[in-house]
């Protein structure tokens, strides 16, 4: 019963194809029946989110998108490493758990749960902090993708200009897609490709960690799904696809409503209860402070 019910609510989100009701369908149906973790939407959403980034390489101009990566490089270089060091000053300052710290200024200024998913080995962090602080970054997220059209409407940005400051101040790589999905179709190509070029500092970062904390965990694992958008990219610009790009967009499209859907589920009743006051005071307060930061780097200072 509760797989058709999810079904239906699946159809439903790519029906109206709004990614906030996509995520609201989804959060709604994880609380209100108290979805299990083995829930076959909790397991499927990064991949379906991930689908549709390749997918959307395949509609994105190779040229196009090495000018903007060019353009904006300098400006996320400069974002990641500030933030990264404010995240822990700001966390010693308040009085947080130095794991907890590392976890969210990883998080914050790389990828949200990715990284702090790929960092919790080499810095020994406890399950529940790291449960905690993705289920904080989740509803932050939530919050991103329904406020930051609103404000890029009200400050009359361009979808370009769009597409850079949610690449650059969401943590993750589904609430950067879900908040400039609707936005335009060159904000969303914008962001994909420069939240991914963000996710990339992962690399450095695991390196660093791993000796600088004295590790035994050296395996770095590479964000394999970002390698196969850049190879999606560049099929799409120098390959006669059977396909037009309207119809990989549309395609893409689908997958990642279905994507933030099945995102959107994983959040629940137990997830609520990892917050604490300090906790969430930390994450809070760290990124009302990114949000202002990331503005000012990607649309007042020119890089060109």
């Amino acid at each position: 019963m509760l797989i058709a019910f999810s079904l239906i609510l699946l159809l439903l989100s790519v029906f109206l194809g709004s990614p906030v009701v996509a995520l609201g369908l989804g959060i709604s149906l994880s609380i209100i029946f108290n979805v299990h973790q083995d829930f076959y939407t909790k397991k499927i959403g990064t991949r379906l989110l991930q689908t549709g980034i390749i997918l959307m390489g395949l509609s994105i101009n190779f040229v196009d998108a090495l000018t903007v990566t060019k353009i904006y490089l300098p400006a996320i270089s400069i974002f990641v490493l500030l933030v990264f060091v404010l995240g822990l000053i700001i966390g010693k300052i308040i009085g947080i758990d130095k794991r907890f710290s590392l976890l969210i200024a990883a998080g914050t200024a790389i990828c949200g749960g990715t990284a702090m998913a790929a960092i919790t080995p080499i810095i020994k962090a406890k399950p529940e902090e790291l449960a905690a602080g993705i289920s904080i970054i989740f509803i932050l997220n939530a919050f991103g993708i329904i406020f930051f059209p609103m404000i890029g409407q009200a400050l009359n940005l361009s979808e370009l200009q769009f597409g850079a400051w949610v690449a650059t101040a969401i943590h993750d790589t589904s609430a950067v897609i879900g908040a400039s999905l609707n936005y335009g179709p060159y904000s969303v190509e914008t962001a994909a490709t420069l939240k991914l070029t963000r996710t990339l500092w992962l690399i450095p970062l695991m390196i660093m960690l791993a000796f600088g904390m004295k590790s035994e965990e050296k395996k770095i694992q590479l964000p394999v799904f970002v390698i196969f958008f850049i190879i999606a990219i560049i099929l799409g610009s120098f390959i006669d696809l059977p396909f037009s790009s309207m119809e990989i967009k549309q395609l893409s499209q689908v997958f990642l409503l279905l994507g933030l859907f099945s995102i959107g589920s994983q959040i629940s009743r137990d997830t609520l209860k990892n917050f604490t006051t300090d906790r969430l005071v930390f994450v809070t307060s760290l990124w009302l402070l990114v949000i202002p930061i990331s503005y000012f780097l990607v649309n007042v200072i020119k890089w060109e």
